[in-house]
């Protein structure tokens, strides 16, 4: 069992020494994986880039004028709204009511 520990530590040892006569094996699939991943996000920068360029030259657009035509129409359908709104509230309460009754009368 200790010859075990000693023999995994001496493997963790060495794996962790890196000089001149390290080898690191890698595939054919491999290296051309990495070079595709390369040239993918070098290809990405440099689009970044140019998008950023084309930004900046582009004019700043001014904020959209709200006509008052506009503005009483969005008025009015929000008042509207709230009146409608309203309405529903009071047939709500008046059904209440009604299923109240019911309910007392089944008692």
């Amino acid at each position: 069992m200790v010859a075990k520990i000693v023999h995994i530590k001496q493997k963790i040892k060495m794996a962790k020494e890196l000089n001149e006569d390290t080898t690191l094996k890698l595939s054919i699939k491999t290296l051309v994986g990495i070079g595709v991943l390369i040239f993918t996000l070098v290809g990405m920068w440099f689009t970044l880039q140019a998008d950023i360029a084309e930004a900046k030259e582009l004019p700043i657009a001014p904020p959209p004028d709200v006509t008052r035509m506009e503005y009483d129409m969005k008025d009015q359908l929000i008042r509207q709204t709230i009146m409608t709104t309203q309405d529903d509230v009071k047939e709500l309460k008046e059904d209440m009511k009604r299923i109240e009754e019911k309910i007392d009368k089944l008692r």
